[in-house]
């Protein structure tokens, strides 16, 4: 469900007018920050001024990602008791689920006690939504100002991957946090109306609107327009925007006032997923045979496949928060160099499937795979997947014939990110020989690796079929080349990518994270590309088409 506006909405469009200062509950590392920064070079003016945000990674995220430069020691006059009640009073979380105990505070340790109070204090972070007060936003000079207030909250208890438990006020549900928004709101209210932010912008998955929560979204809608603001939502996706990732997401701008808002219009998608793959990526991305086959025979039911087979708009699928766990991989297809031996030749360690053989006598032969391997020459040979198509890596051989029909992913663009990132793969490229004739015959294009083709090195000749072998000169030089899938996760920088950040600002917080907290954290975002379209809206000479060409420019190496 989508709102459009009429022309009895509001009497004239919003603007930009004055410098701003931006609250952000439930901020993570802060993608709105990043979207007005990315608007400060059309002449946009903003202030980081508060933020709600009570998990550690995050917070880290955060300092490191806009207050890298502040090396303040807040905690050097108080004492390492002090900081523990102060923190267990905040309420941190070490698992993004729950507040921390003050003995697991305690188990930290003084030196991470202490990290932590210098990056709360460093972003003007009040923590936890349960604990903010509507004078702590310290929303002053209203003529001067305009405060805009972001509430990203929690959509587990939203989304389909969830258990449904919805977001009904007093239900004590994550989701149900919205309400503490209200709350907030409502003690502003008293204080004066001069004392309400004039920008609210909501950020969730679309069954914020759905089914089971739109009761709840109408309370939301009426309490915010007898607010006095007035409300348009619409629901997004990442890849109408710019950036190749199939997210949808549901925004609301609420504006207070009798002013309209206009969402920003769809661009076609000029940038494809390999445009943001990095062009080396360490072997440590790419699963052993072993890790792949126990994934795939495991009796450990997994969710169902996230996407492998290509889609009519090209895009990846959502990364999730919960991507660490299962990473999001990527299916390689390779140019095998196979020497002919006495006999059967056999494929090169780590090499993957079905391998049509010819001896000396000019007898064919098959090695039959197992079933991993058949699976993956079946998403090959029946054209099933191309280079750059996404797929999940984690899955079980019960849902295979489930996985062929209900994954229609387009290798142009990425699936969803989750918070389980990682567990997205995506197909490439890549010649595993050490023949340097046979690696230029590939670079040259005298060869197609996308299907099996002989070549003779001697004559510098290309078959589409072995043909017998009879001399010694032949046995010597007659290769069969063969492409195959080769399965490595989606790097985190890749991720990172996919939602709208720049190397240098990832680099900025890839220093303080564990490669699992990282997949986590991109998909537990917002794609900083939609949000400046959608902040970009209130400015008069903004040029979105200008931005994303400035991004890809930016990203790679």
């Amino acid at each position: 469900m989508t709102r459009q506006i009429s022309f009895f909405d509001g009497k004239e469009d919003f603007k930009i007018r004055k410098p701003i200062r931006l609250i952000e509950f439930f901020a993570g590392y802060g993608s709105q920050s990043k979207a007005l920064e990315e608007l400060s070079k059309w002449g946009l003016k903003f202030q980081h001024w508060k933020i709600c945000e009570w998990a550690v990674k995050s917070i880290q995220a955060y300092k490191d990602m806009h207050f890298e430069n502040d090396n303040t020691d807040y905690s050097k006059d108080l004492s390492k008791e002090f900081i523990v009640n102060r923190l267990f009073k905040w309420g941190i979380s070490a698992n993004y689920n729950e507040p921390m105990t003050k003995e697991q505070i305690i188990r930290l340790g003084e030196k991470e006690q202490r990290k932590i109070y210098n990056n709360i204090k460093a972003t003007h972070n009040l923590v936890n939504i349960q604990q903010v007060d509507g004078w702590k936003l310290d929303i002053v000079d209203t003529d001067k100002y305009d405060y805009f207030l972001t509430y990203s909250f929690p959509c587990q208890d939203l989304s389909k991957a969830g258990l449904g438990k919805g977001m009904e006020k007093g239900s004590g549900t994550r989701s149900g946090l919205l309400w503490e928004v209200e709350r907030v709101l409502d003690e502003l209210n008293e204080m004066g109306k001069d004392k309400l932010p004039k920008v609210l912008l909501m950020e969730n998955v679309p069954d914020v609107i759905g089914t089971t929560a739109i009761k709840d979204f109408a309370k939301w809608l009426a309490k915010l327009e007898s607010l006095g603001y007035k409300c348009y939502w619409n629901i997004l996706n990442a890849k109408n925007l710019g950036i190749p990732q199939n997210r949808e997401r549901c925004f609301m701008v609420s504006i207070l006032g009798d002013y309209f808002y206009s969402f920003p219009r769809t661009i076609p998608l000029t940038y494809k997923l390999v445009d943001v793959l990095e062009k080396n990526v360490d072997e440590k991305y790419y699963l052993s045979q072993k890790a792949i086959a126990g994934k795939i025979n495991s009796k450990v039911k997994v969710s169902s496949f996230d996407g492998c087979l290509p889609q009519e708009d090209g895009c990846c699928r959502t990364l999730c928060a919960r991507d660490y766990k299962d990473p999001k991989c990527v299916v390689e297809p390779i140019a095998c160099e196979l020497r002919c031996d006495e006999g059967i030749r056999t494929f090169e360690d780590n090499v993957m499937g079905t391998l049509r053989t010819i001896d000396a006598c000019g007898q064919k032969h098959i090695i039959e795979p197992n079933m991993k391997e058949k699976f993956c020459d079946d998403l090959i040979e029946q054209g099933k997947v191309q280079e750059n198509d996404v797929i999940r890596h984690s899955y079980t051989s019960s849902r295979i014939d489930s996985f062929h029909i209900e994954n229609k992913e387009n290798h142009d663009c990425c699936a969803t990110l989750t918070t389980r990132a990682d567990c997205l793969g995506i197909v490439v490229k890549d010649l595993t020989t050490k023949n340097k004739r046979l690696a230029s015959m590939v670079e040259d294009n005298k060869i197609d690796i996308n299907k099996v083709q002989a070549i003779d090195m001697y004559n510098q000749l290309v078959h589409d079929e072995m043909h017998t072998i009879k001399t010694n000169i032949d046995k010597g030089n007659m290769t069969a080349v063969t492409q195959n899938l080769r399965i490595r996760k989606l790097t985190p920088k890749e991720c990172f990518r996919l939602m709208g950040i720049k190397d240098e600002d990832f680099e900025k917080v890839a220093k303080n994270q564990s490669n699992a907290s990282l997949y986590h954290l991109a998909g537990d975002s917002i794609v900083v590309a939609v949000l400046v379209a959608i902040f970009g809206q209130m400015l008069d000479n903004f040029d979105f088409n200008e931005y994303i060409e400035e991004f890809y420019k930016e990203i790679g190496e």
